[in-house]
């Protein structure tokens, strides 16, 4: 048995840190851009491929485009995306606002946090079930004794705890930052 789980739990931490990336909480970051895709001569790409994104100041982000045709196509993006920003442009480029967030918001923010701190311990219980089935099979198989599978079922369960630790902290710490 190999120790595919531990990287698939990693990938999971990973995966939350990304979701939590793009939530907002204030605080002007390139990065709320990321999943916001612009139609680009016929295709869709990440506003990264189409011109620059800068902070201006704590809720003002930059972009300037390399090509300015693709002004209005940034800015319908951004629009469409339900940000809840605003959105100026003028000749070099575009300037996308943040406004201040209202309790009501930070807590509906919270609230998606914690479906996305629940959607990753329902996939490091998958990675779980995964990981004990493996160790069963190995044991049918014969190639691991009973003494053995009692080992590495604890171990698998010890690397499942610290992941839903760290993933809790994670948790913790976002909702720090959208609380203030």
């Amino acid at each position: 048995m190999d120790n595919g789980y531990e990287k698939r739990l990693k990938e999971v931490i990973e995966f939350l840190q990304k979701e939590f990336v793009a939530i907002r909480t204030g605080q002007a970051t390139p990065a709320l851009l990321d999943s916001v895709k612009v139609e680009s001569y016929g295709t869709y790409m990440p506003i990264q491929q189409i011109g620059s994104i800068g902070v201006e100041d704590a809720r003002t982000l930059r972009i300037s485009t390399w090509d300015t045709t693709q002004i209005p196509a940034i800015e319908r993006a951004i629009r469409d995306s339900d940000l809840g920003v605003s959105v100026s442009s003028d000749s070099a480029g575009l300037r996308v606002i943040f406004p201040d967030l209202t309790a009501e918001r930070r807590t509906q923010i919270i609230k998606i946090a914690k479906s996305k701190l629940e959607d990753a311990r329902v996939s490091v219980r998958a990675v779980r079930d995964d990981a004990m089935k493996e160790i069963e099979t190995a044991l049918k198989a014969g190639d691991i004794s009973e003494d053995e599978k009692h080992t590495k079922r604890e171990q698998v369960q010890k690397n499942v705890d610290l992941t839903n630790r760290t993933l809790e902290a994670v948790f913790e710490k976002k909702e720090e930052e959208i609380s203030h």
